[in-house]
């Protein structure tokens, strides 16, 4: 990664990171909305708690990569030689950071880290049977 890229990957997390802070948490439904209700309906319940899953996950996915910006910002202030380099072989990272602008591996080391695709055990639909 040349010096020139640099300003442009930091206002790249800058502005993610502006981003992620603006949205802020995703509002998680109560499950009951009146506390004085008895009973209620049944069919509802799931519903509401399959959608706190999901807010709770998005939230929890959202603060993993405000994390990961974060830490890419520090890294660009504190070694900014560095910056762009894949944290274990040290080669450049390339494309990926611009798709991804807080990365820290490359695409070779990702996929070790990640570890080879397992197959899955049905190939067609009519497999289940």
């Amino acid at each position: 990664m040349s010096p020139q890229d640099r300003p442009r990957l930091k206002k790249k997390l800058i502005e993610l990171r502006a981003d992620i802070l603006r949205e802020g948490d995703i509002e998680i439904e109560p499950v009951r909305k009146d506390a004085t209700e008895v009973g209620g309906d049944e069919d509802e319940q799931p519903l509401t708690e399959m959608s706190q899953v999901i807010a709770s996950k998005r939230n929890q996915s959202r603060a993993g990569v405000l994390k990961r910006v974060q830490a890419a910002l520090r890294r660009i202030d504190d070694e900014p030689e560095m910056f762009g380099l894949c944290a274990e072989c040290e080669e450049p990272i390339g494309k990926r950071l611009d798709l991804l602008p807080y990365v820290e591996l490359c695409v070779e080391c990702q996929g070790t880290k990640d570890g080879a695709a397992k197959p899955g055990r049905r190939r067609h639909l009519t497999d289940f049977k």
